[in-house]
């Protein structure tokens, strides 16, 4: 307490445009990120003040009583050339003297010593047509433009914060970034609301035209989630089990859409398939902590993740989780998981029939996966953060 008061105060900016659901996975970052360090900062007698940067779909739901926290808002669109353009000035302005940047996308002429959180380097690993709508030659310009701004940051930043160190060493080697550079800094599990919730979890699954047994998948659909692969499988799994079905939830948009057609033509394949593929779309927290705990077991199907929220959620909410084994994913969830290679059919077949089959298998999952969780504290994270950026200020 007394180190921490012995700080000059400072003036201190985020880049809050993901904040809140709106931003995904990326959103609960931020978030919560955002939330502790000001609760931080109270209780240490207000030590900094912090500027807010907020866009106009967050800016209402971002909301403190504290004096020394400041709200501004800024129409400009993630990823674009206004961003670029137009925000070191607004950052100029407000006279900082520190940023953080919660995602890569950087002001390459940022006008203030600045932090980097660096989660994935999926754009870089894996640049796929696929992962976009647009024409070929603007999708490999704009891939040229995020490799500028991804290496700007890296390169001009004090420090970089990693969410793993997969992440950590995917930096090191792909833009031979220092290690000394890079503070390794888990992020969190948040345990999602129970608040208002007054349908019993049966009555909640009826809603969704969910019935049991089923297998869960939540999250994006972006194509290195690799939910294609589970589409064929499943298909053979009916077979044997007629009563399973795979829900996935997540907000609709083109890739949910194009895994969705998918899933339709082989729905439509004859009647015994019927109900195999469900999409619910967007669930709130409330009856998606449901989900997780009615699920028979979370399937995480990933090439690759920076680090992977949503299988740490659902075991928090005892729900047994059969994952991938790549990228960041064994080193955050450790033996709290049962993994499979995704580029083996085979394999991946056979570790989802003894997640079906094994009942203890399941088990003992769910009593590892109350422990891994304990690991991953977001008042940790952000406290971690609030050590980051004193570490830069005071040298």
């Amino acid at each position: 307490m007394n180190k921490i008061l012995e700080h000059k105060s400072h003036r201190i900016g985020i880049d809050a445009r993901f904040y809140g659901p709106l931003g995904k996975g990326l959103g609960r970052y931020v978030q919560e990120v955002v939330d502790n360090l000001i609760q931080i900062n109270e209780q240490q007698n207000n030590v900094d003040e912090y500027v807010i940067f907020l866009g106009p779909d967050n800016f209402d739901q971002f909301k403190t009583a504290s004096p020394r926290v400041k709200k501004k808002l800024i129409s400009l669109r993630w990823y674009s050339w206004q961003e670029q353009l137009f925000f070191p000035g607004i950052i100029k302005k407000e006279k900082l003297d520190l940023m953080h940047f919660p995602h890569f996308n950087v002001p390459v002429f940022c006008p203030v010593p600045f932090v980097v959180t660096i989660h994935d380097l999926i754009l870089t690993r894996f640049p796929s047509r696929r992962a976009s709508m647009l024409p070929a030659a603007i999708y490999w310009l704009k891939q040229l433009a995020y490799r500028i701004v991804i290496k700007a940051a890296l390169h001009k930043a004090k420090k970089i914060i990693s969410v793993s160190e997969f992440t950590k060493q995917d930096i090191v080697n792909q833009f031979k970034i220092k290690a000394d550079k890079i503070v390794l800094s888990y992020e969190g599990v948040s345990h999602l609301a129970k608040n208002n919730l007054t349908l019993s979890n049966l009555e909640v699954l009826d809603r969704y035209n969910v019935k049991k047994p089923f297998v869960l998948y939540v999250g994006n659909a972006y194509p290195h989630k690799n939910l294609e692969s589970l589409l064929p499988l499943f298909k053979k799994l009916r077979l044997d089990y007629p009563d399973l079905s795979l829900v996935m939830i997540g907000k609709e948009d083109y890739f949910y859409n194009r895994l969705q057609k998918q899933a339709q033509s082989i729905n439509h394949e004859n009647k015994s398939l019927a109900e195999l593929f469900i999409f619910p779309g967007y669930v709130p927290d409330e009856e998606l902590a449901v989900f997780y705990r009615q699920a028979l077991f979370y399937i995480f199907p990933s090439l690759y993740e920076g680090f992977g929220l949503p299988p740490l959620e659902a075991m928090s909410h005892d729900c047994p989780v059969l994952s991938s084994d790549q990228a960041s994913l064994p080193e955050i969830m450790n033996e709290a998981a049962f993994y499979f290679n995704p580029y083996q059919t085979t394999e991946m077949e056979q570790k989802v029939r003894q997640m079906i089959q094994d009942e203890a298998l399941r088990k003992d999952l769910m009593q590892k996966g109350k422990e891994q969780i304990k690991r991953y504290s977001w008042r940790d994270c952000a406290q971690q953060t609030w050590d980051i950026y004193h570490s830069v200020l005071e040298n």
